[in-house]
């Protein structure tokens, strides 16, 4: 998906057996390109446990096994028109100078089998989605008969040939006893739901929801309910996460900030894995004298899969993991947390879930104006793709700062604007990454 930039990471062992990052100081961090942040990751990932739901909050999960169908589908012939079961070769050469006359022998209700076989000579009134009487092979549109009665019976008329087939869906149609209907790791939704109901799944065997746990970082930040004050500022990441786990189908523990104080954060930490799949937290990854992931992750006897990645913003994401349970460590800055989501984050809760489709879509586009920040690195750019005369563009929306938060909200897309001394132009062909929802 994408173009390797950047060195690799230095590690003591190799990349299977990757003991811990050689960290000389949080100043000198060998940066690992994105798509080898994420395969470090891929090693580690592993599918949650199966269970088992009600049909009715089955949707958005992933489905955890293949369904058979143990019918047909339809398993009777049923009629596609309200109108009248018949037999087609009673209409042959017919004609508007010369109908046919049938008599009307039986009524049949959706749900109601039939009560009569037809011969040559009869018609079944017959109700759209009915069970077709035995003998017939067609029905004819209500629209396309006339009816009359005569000595106390119903007759109708038919000006027109109608062929074998005609308007009646036969067994199987749809879907053959036998046949897989659903295929594991796909996620269940409004169709997928139908198909479930129509062939009597009420329970149905899906992946667990993976709880992720979230810190944030900072003596600075309030909680969302107190007033500001000078210096400080509301905790606005750790919703911002929730909601987004939440959207990639995990069930979010917002654990709270923690203040800059490494032992006591690395305590806290350590206790969340207890109570959730993996840990999140938002800022301290950076080169500051607070900046207390740093520190965790230089003396924790877990494994660092990497402290700092070739990309803009969000240079300084670092995972790793402590007994087969990630630790992923976000920018505090929201844009470039938003960003370390989407590239590492959400691909780690949809794996776990089974689903095999977790990585953005990319597409090419053109940009639509032009952007002459330059970088050393791959820049993420928050984005919107629009189309105009058959061609799909992208522009950044708003401004390009890791530190701004209003941008989210109106991107639809990730620029991926590749390193060097001169930017972009207006009308050059990029690559984009497109977001999910």
């Amino acid at each position: 998906m994408y173009q390797q930039v950047g060195a690799c990471l230095k590690l003591e062992g190799s990349v299977n057996d990757m003991d811990r990052v050689d960290c000389v100081n949080r100043f000198h961090r060998n940066a690992v390109q994105v798509v080898e942040a994420q395969r470090r990751i891929e090693q580690h990932l592993n599918r949650l446990d199966v269970e088992e739901v009600s049909l009715e909050n089955a949707y958005s999960r992933t489905l955890a096994e293949d369904i058979i169908a143990p019918d047909n589908m339809p398993h009777f012939r049923r009629s596609g028109m309200d109108g009248f079961a018949i037999m087609s070769s009673s209409t042959r050469r017919t004609s508007s100078e010369s109908p046919v006359l049938l008599e009307v022998i039986d009524n049949i209700p959706c749900g109601a089998q039939p009560t009569k076989a037809l011969s040559q000579r009869t018609a079944s009134r017959i109700m759209t989605g009915a069970m077709v009487p035995e003998n017939a092979d067609a029905v004819i549109m209500l629209e396309m008969t006339d009816d009359f009665e005569e000595q106390g019976k119903t007759y109708i008329s038919i000006k027109k040939e109608v062929h074998p087939g005609q308007n009646l869906t036969p067994i199987g149609h749809e879907i053959t006893m036998g046949h897989c209907v659903l295929q594991k790791g796909i996620e269940i939704l409004a169709g997928e739901t139908a198909l479930l109901a129509t062939f009597g799944f009420s329970r149905v065997k899906v992946y667990k929801r993976p709880t992720i746990a979230i810190f944030a970082t900072g003596s600075e930040l309030l909680p969302v309910d107190a007033p500001l004050c000078a210096g400080k500022i509301r905790n606005s990441n750790s919703y911002m996460l929730a909601a987004l786990i939440r959207g990639a189908g995990g069930i979010p523990l917002l654990m709270g900030s923690i203040p800059d104080e490494a032992d006591q954060a690395q305590t806290r930490i350590l206790e969340a894995f207890s109570v959730a799949d993996f840990v999140i937290t938002t800022g301290g990854v950076s080169v500051g004298d607070y900046d207390i992931l740093v520190d965790i992750f230089e003396k924790w006897k877990g494994k660092v899969l990497f402290n700092k990645v070739a990309m803009r913003p969000g240079s300084p994401t670092s995972a790793g993991v402590w007994n087969d349970q990630f630790l992923f460590a976000l920018s505090g800055n929201p844009g470039a947390c938003f960003v370390g989501f989407e590239l590492f984050v959400r691909p780690v809760i949809l794996g776990m879930q089974g689903i095999q489709n977790r990585y953005m879509r990319d597409f090419t586009a053109f940009l639509g104006e032009d952007f002459t920040k330059v970088n050393a690195y791959p820049r993420y750019v928050r984005g919107k793709f629009y189309v105009i005369d058959g061609k799909v563009f992208v522009k950044p929306v708003g401004m390009d700062q890791s530190s701004v938060t209003v941008s989210i909200k109106d991107s639809d897309c990730l620029i991926k604007i590749p390193p060097g001394g001169k930017g972009m132009l207006q009308g050059e062909l990029v690559c984009a990454l497109m977001l999910r929802g």
